[in-house]
């Protein structure tokens, strides 16, 4: 049986400052460093541009960018993902 997806894929929508810092609130799973954790769900929730300016902000709190998760730091996962390429380089330029 196949399953159905719950959500509608969402396209250009406008991500405001507040929805950004939204982020800042997650907390990680034990074991999992927490900067890493904000990354990747940054990653995983953000299209490339807004992703960037995440980062801005993440690094501004000083945050972390090479903190390390289960498989490397992000830009190491991200380098595995075909569509990665603008991520890594946004992570490239606050590293």
């Amino acid at each position: 049986m196949a399953l159905k997806k719950d959500k509608q894929k969402v396209l250009n929508e406008t991500i405001d400052d507040e929805r950004l810092r939204e982020f800042f609130m997650l907390e990680a799973p034990d074991g999992i460093d927490n900067d890493y954790h904000v990354l990747e769900r940054a990653y995983r929730g953000l299209q490339a541009p807004d992703f960037e300016r995440f980062l801005a902000v993440f690094s501004e709190r000083g945050g972390n960018i090479n903190a390390a998760g289960p498989n490397g730091s992000l830009l190491d996962v991200i380098a595995k993902h075909a569509n990665g390429a603008p991520y890594a380089a946004a992570i490239k330029k606050f590293c």
